[in-house]
């Protein structure tokens, strides 16, 4: 079959008309510009003008393109490469291998970036949990183990560092495939993952799929879906569990806004697309488990100006499983990681995943933190000793608590020389029973500050007890 070929009629940025005389190209399809560049620039269309006109979305910059420049449609929608040749390599959102490692070779399959949601009664349901060392999450919002966790936070809170020792995390105990997404970030953050991956051994197992901050808003707008592919070809071909982290999806709907005031739609709610809530759901539904393999995802979202009722913000948690939502306050008091306890949460906390003594103990610790948040105006403005002395109990176990769950990471090591500790589901069960229960009552505080489990903070507590004497 003849594929259509047709001449570009108008550019603005990374929105492109392009004229047929015959039959149009179908709506996601790709289009490839016959230019005088020896980079390629591909167009994905996006929408019929009328019988001869279409509206392509650019994926690379479009600096230097004229009109009446030929484009040749492909009939196929943008083609990723998948599967194990991919493996420890960093791919552009066209699948183009950008680490200066060999090629992929020819024979490496080929899927299309688009594709349908798994059917309701094929996909099932999330009742596990993945355990990641880090205290706060798995006492009070555990993470799934094939659903989606999302951190919510605003600039300079923590969100990269968290997902950075996820990774970590993960590589020492999880042995499935991992893919990590990097929309709309930093090129030095996507540097420095690439170094910590090779130098740590896990890149092996891991594929790296960028669209930086400096790429058009196309790329960054596309780049989770190629993500999402090769993790699909994983869980449906090769019927492995894959890890999918994402850093940063508000940038995804941020390129969407772009596209939307470039194809000129009347903006919505705060600026934001008329299709937010749509586009966010196309990305978010296809990220589900089948029976014998799970797509479990990570994904860090940036809060703007730290307001999280945000519509960007509320459109991404509304298909969340577990919401752990970063404080500035706690940040700026230096509790890293600066989780809030009381609004993070997560569908796992239920007695029947967790088991009773869990729940129990995350109940009493949100209560003692709860509390002591109510009583912190009064402790202001007139000190702890004008409470009664059940509250002052409560708040020095509180204090403690709040200490207790901050813990140093391996990914910040270089910066504080502190080494990192991860702390397992039951020690963390048991440092928080041992604190809620007044064993700790006569315990400095700074014993239980950026500790990993309460034997570490005991030998602490110890040693400053003899140095005293």
């Amino acid at each position: 079959m003849q594929l259509p070929v047709g001449t570009i009629v108008s550019v603005r940025g990374a929105v492109v008309d392009v004229r047929f005389d015959g039959e149009l190209p179908a709506i996601d399809t790709a289009l490839i510009v016959a230019w005088d560049r020896p980079e390629p620039l591909v167009l994905e269309v996006h929408s019929h003008l009328d019988t001869k006109n279409v509206r392509a979305v650019a994926l690379q910059a479009t600096a230097g393109l004229k009109r009446d420049t030929a484009v040749h449609a492909t009939g196929a929608a943008i083609m990723v490469p998948v599967g194990e040749a991919v493996l420890g390599r960093l791919l552009d959102v066209m699948g183009n291998v950008c680490d200066r490692g060999p090629a992929l070779p020819p024979d490496t399959p080929l899927r299309g970036i688009h594709a349908a949601p798994p059917a309701l009664e094929d996909e099932t349901g999330v009742a596990r949990m993945f355990e990641t060392g880090i205290k706060v999450i798995d006492l009070l919002a555990p993470l799934p183990q094939g659903g989606k966790a999302a951190m919510f936070g605003g600039a300079g809170v923590g969100k990269t560092v968290l997902v950075m020792e996820l990774i970590h995390a993960m590589a020492e105990k999880y042995r499935g495939i991992s893919v990590f997404a990097g929309v709309g970030e930093r090129s030095r953050e996507g540097h420095e993952l690439l170094t910590d991956m090779r130098d740590s051994g896990v890149l092996g197992h891991t594929v790296l799929v960028y669209g930086q901050m400096n790429e058009p808003p196309g790329a960054r707008w596309r780049v989770p879906l190629t993500a999402l592919t090769i993790s699909e070809y994983f869980r449906d071909a090769k019927h492995q569990d894959v890890l999918l982290l994402m850093d940063n999806v508000f940038r995804f709907v941020q390129a969407g806004s772009e596209i939307s005031s470039l194809l000129g739609r009347l903006p919505s709610r705060v600026g934001y697309q008329p299709t937010l809530a749509s586009e966010v759901a196309a990305l978010e539904e296809r990220i589900a488990s089948v029976a014998g393999a799970a797509i479990t995802a990570i994904q860090a979202v940036y809060v703007p100006a730290d307001d999280f009722t945000d519509p960007a913000v509320t459109a991404i948690s509304a298909h969340m499983d577990s919401m752990i939502m970063l404080s500035r306050d706690l940040a700026a008091q230096g509790f890293y990681p600066a989780i809030d306890p009381l609004a993070s949460s997560s569908v796992l906390l239920d007695p029947l995943v967790v088991g009773d003594e869990h729940y129990r103990l995350a109940e009493r610790s949100r209560e003692a933190l709860a509390r002591f948040k109510d009583l912190e105006d009064i402790i202001a403005l007139l000190g702890v000793e004008e409470l009664g002395a059940e509250d002052r109990l409560l708040v020095k176990r509180a204090r403690r608590l709040q200490r207790f769950l901050s813990q140093p990471f391996a990914v910040t090591e270089a910066f504080t020389g502190t080494p990192g500790r991860s702390v397992s589901r039951a020690d963390t069960l048991a440092g928080c029973r041992a604190i809620l229960d007044g064993e700790t009552d006569d315990w400095a505080e700074s014993s239980l500050y950026m500790v990993g489990t309460l034997a570490e903070a005991r030998a602490k507590e110890q040693a400053a007890a003899k140095a005293a004497a």
